[in-house]
């Protein structure tokens, strides 16, 4: 015997929740919050509930005779069962005290349903031969990630739940190691300023081309691999200008402290060829993952992210760099738009992941053109709402970069200054000093702090 399966639906409690905003037309608030016209299965309850919500936003009564006046005036109440439905409805047996099971056990049907139907779509996609398999497989991983947040969104949170949430957060962070509460950058001045880069952080780091900023984000990556989680936290790389080979050699030569055209030209010999062995052995032992993908999408980063966070863990995510996400199919009108709607996922990407995100930036020409070539927040290239949707801005620059005399010999190392311009954690307004090693592609600090 076949069996019969039934599309999900729970009428009888549709009808209750009905009936109980006839009787009691203060829950319709409630319930509005929690249901939505779409999860009526029954056509009838369907229509009734949006005459309800109808009512209620003109500020009309809901009582049953309103309701019937209401639903006569649109030419409605034939099609929502007549009188007769809607006495069936009040003379129903339910209660309302019980409204909170009324109304979970009707989206409860409706998830199910939306579940269904979305699923069912993406099958029938799946047949079409002009799709490819990873666009597909995206756009899967995207309807079960929005099917997800349809789940019950959670009410308002009293000052007392808050309160109790931030003296733990306050006892917890009493207990860190040298007052670094989030991830340790490796840079003591950098994790004194900032804490640690948290959770939830979109950090930018952004400079003009040939400041060295790549070489910094490997740095830090190394470090935060290093010194976090006893030498086991994750971290990923995504490199969207150069190839992971080329991130690695320039590890490589920092860890090893070997020129990087050695290590390009394989002349290593003797001593360096130690020290090059000894770094390679080092960074082999760290939890880096990277991937060079050069037309990456903010929704490639994103689902690759949580893949490795659900199979290994993730703790730190770098991108290099941000103006280079493909921003094709975002619907944006314009480039800087495109810029800001990737900006704004990487934020909620680093929310959703609990991970602190540091995204490279592009700075505009404009810098050259002044006389004062310091970076300021209005440098960030197609900038739209980077500023705002990051948590913390930096800036790389290097005043020996601007020399003069560009035939002069630049020395093996330059100081270089991090200007910390956003914090929301912290202090702003703070710039960092460094010295940077380019043929180490290396950067240390210097001296203290400066406001």
């Amino acid at each position: 015997m076949e069996l019969q399966l039934q599309v999900p639906r729970n009428v009888e409690a549709e009808m209750a929740v009905l009936g109980s905003i006839i009787l009691d037309e203060t829950l319709v608030v409630e319930i509005m919050d929690e249901l939505s016209v779409d999860d009526f299965f029954d056509s009838r309850n369907h229509i009734i509930f949006q005459a309800m919500v109808n009512l209620y936003t003109n500020g009309k009564g809901l009582d049953f005779t309103s309701l019937i006046s209401y639903l006569e005036a649109n030419n409605n109440l034939e099609q929502c069962g007549g009188i007769e439905y809607l006495n069936s409805i009040i003379n129903y047996n339910y209660s309302t005290i019980n409204i909170d099971t009324y109304v979970s056990l009707v989206r409860e049907a409706s998830l199910k349903r939306l579940t269904i139907n979305s699923l069912s779509n993406l099958a029938q996609k799946g047949y079409d031969a002009k799709i490819n398999a990873n666009d597909y497989l995206t756009s899967v991983e995207e309807v079960i990630f929005n099917l997800s947040k349809k789940r019950k969104t959670s009410n308002f949170i009293g000052i007392n739940e808050v309160t109790t949430t931030v003296k733990e957060k306050m006892n917890k962070n009493s207990e860190a190691k040298g007052g670094i509460t989030g991830i340790s950058t490796g840079f003591s001045g950098l994790d004194k300023i900032t804490l640690g880069f948290q959770p939830e952080q979109l950090i930018i780091l952004a400079a003009r081309p040939a400041m060295g900023k790549s070489a910094l984000a490997m740095n830090i990556a190394v470090n935060v691999a290093s010194v976090n989680k006893d030498s086991k936290a994750v971290v990923a790389i995504f490199s969207l200008e150069m190839g992971m080979d080329q991130l690695v050699e320039r590890m490589i030569s920092s860890e090893a402290s070997i020129d990087l055209n050695l290590i390009r030209s394989g002349d290593i010999v003797g001593s360096d060829y130690r020290a090059y062995e000894t770094g390679c052995e080092k960074l082999n032992n760290l939890n880096l993952y990277f991937d060079d993908s050069s037309m990456v999408t903010l929704e490639d980063i994103r689902t690759k992210c949580r893949k490795l966070k659900a199979t290994v863990g993730l703790d730190f995510v770098v991108i290099d760099y941000l103006q280079l996400i493909d921003g094709t199919g975002s619907g944006a009108k314009s480039r800087q738009e495109e810029v800001s709607k990737i900006s704004r996922g990487l934020k909620m990407m680093a929310r959703e992941l609990q991970i602190p995100v540091l995204a490279l930036a592009q700075l505009s020409r404009e810098v050259e053109k002044r006389e004062d070539k310091k970076p300021i927040m209005a440098d960030l290239r197609d900038s739209g709402s980077i500023e705002q949707d990051a948590d913390m801005v930096t800036f790389l620059y290097r005043e020996e970069y601007y020399s003069k005399n560009k035939t002069e010999e630049k020395p093996k190392s330059q100081k270089a200054t991090l200007i910390i311009s956003k914090n929301r954690s912290g202090t702003a307004g703070v710039e960092l000093e460094f010295l940077f090693e380019g043929n180490h592609s290396k950067f240390s600090e210097i001296g203290k702090e400066t406001n």
